[in-house]
């Protein structure tokens, strides 16, 4: 990936590949999830504790192979009596529907694999069958030339019994052209104990795994194709959804409509039948019904939006929830606030939420008229029914029903202007006429 960052931790649909993995076998409700984490594994130990807090971790010290990477598990998995399912955390479009398949397939064989016909085998390694029965994965550098014409290859995903898979892997070795212990081997192994195996085969976008920044990039483009006609199939409407971006877990409801060139960072619920308008950012935030946000709106994390709020264009929210109907049409910042129903915001206006070192909250009350240009330096109040002066300082609590007004007194000197005109063209003439 040529980057400092470890591969499973590059980011489709704004969440890490580890993330879409565990999201895919968290899909059957499994009674235990457990990360192995090798290369960087502080950060990737990190991501997946943040992704789900009850997810088991462990480390392969040393990267000796996927067998040795899966037999890291076993202490973690000494107490469970189940079947266990491998998955990769650079292979993140497995479905649930494959992975219920696989499940399945245990009914009937000791040891499942997941397979797939490639377009261009190329050098993947191949699973060898007789029949329904799975004889053999071989591995592409250890494949003699008819192996290697077979174009049913391996995903690396495999199913078995707890007991099966660990005892299994005790047997593997590493007399390989990669000198490793490859999970591949588990089969052979079993088939010579009279262990049965299978292989269930899916559409090769599934085993799609990412090695490079060019895969990184095309896995984006399927993901996000993926999500699109999703959205379309489930009612929203989308003006030029190939404009559109979302993340893994965007909810859009239905009768929404989304215009180009909108963007969905993580953790984003737009309910039914509210508007996201063209160029707008969102992320960490709720829409409720028939809001409408944007053009070039930023919704910010912790942003809740409750029914018929309007966000206009080259407004920024963030930490603010925004009760029935309340609007902010343009120009303004509003932060760690919360603003009444049917409050309007003017242009111009900014909560200065920060002073350096902590943040301060602005409160809002309904049906206030903040008018163009306020700063409201919190911590601050604004009742119901209350009103700011355009261009006022608010630095105190405005009471219910109140007009504040925090700017200095105007003064207009008679003449002036055309004084100071005169005194400024009789300089730049001086010197030249240049500024």
């Amino acid at each position: 990936m040529n980057s400092d960052l470890p591969k499973v931790l590059h980011p489709i649909g704004g969440v890490p590949l580890l993330h879409h993995a565990i999201a895919s076998g968290a899909s059957i409700e499994p009674e235990r999830i457990v990360v192995v984490a090798g290369h960087g594994a502080e950060l990737v130990e990190k991501s997946a504790h943040a992704y789900r807090d009850d997810i088991v971790t462990v480390r392969q010290e040393e990267q000796l192979g996927t067998g040795h990477a899966v037999q890291q598990a076993a202490e973690a998995l000494a107490d469970f009596e189940g079947d266990v399912v491998v998955l990769y955390g650079d292979t993140p479009f497995v479905s649930a529907e494959t992975i219920e398949r696989i499940v399945a397939a245990r009914t009937d064989h000791d040891i499942v694999v997941l397979g797939f016909n490639a377009a261009d085998p190329a050098r993947y390694g191949r699973l060898i069958m007789d029949g329904d029965a799975l004889s053999k994965i071989v591995e592409y550098k250890d494949a003699t030339d008819e192996e290697r014409a077979v174009t049913l290859c391996n995903s690396g995903i495999m199913c078995a019994s707890r007991e099966t898979m660990f005892a299994l892997l005790d047997q593997v070795g590493n007399d390989n052209a990669s000198g490793e212990y490859y999970l591949t081997d588990v089969p052979e192994i079993g088939a010579t104990q009279g262990k049965t195996a299978t292989a269930v085969s899916c559409d090769e976008t599934e085993t799609l795994g990412i090695n490079t920044r060019v895969e990184l990039a095309a896995a984006e483009g399927q993901f996000q194709t993926r999500r699109r006609a999703e959205m379309i199939e489930n009612g929203v409407t989308m003006w030029a959804p190939e404009t559109v971006f979302f993340a893994l877990d965007t909810y859009i409801g239905r009768d929404a409509v989304i215009e180009p060139n909108v963007v969905f960072g993580p953790d984003v619920t737009i309910e039914t039948g509210a508007t996201i308008r063209a160029f707008s950012h969102l992320e960490g935030c709720h829409v409720a019904r028939d809001s409408i946000i944007g053009p070039y709106a930023r919704l910010r994390p912790g942003t809740e939006l409750s029914e018929g709020v309007k966000i206009g264009n080259f407004v920024e929210l963030k930490n603010a929830t925004l009760d029935e109907g309340a609007k902010v049409n343009h120009l303004s910042y509003v932060g760690d606030a919360t603003v009444g129903a049917k409050t309007n915001i003017g242009a111009g206006t900014v909560t200065c939420n920060y002073d350096g070192v902590f943040k301060h909250k602005t409160t809002i009350g309904a049906r206030a008229f903040i008018g163009s240009n306020t700063m409201l330096v919190a911590p601050v109040t604004v009742g119901h029914d209350a009103m700011t002066a355009s261009g006022s300082v608010i630095t105190k609590d405005v009471p219910d029903e109140a007009l504040a007004v925090g700017r200095a007194r105007q003064a207009n000197k008679e003449g002036l202007a055309v004084k100071m005109f005169e005194k400024l063209k009789s300089l730049k003439a001086k010197a030249g006429g240049k500024q």
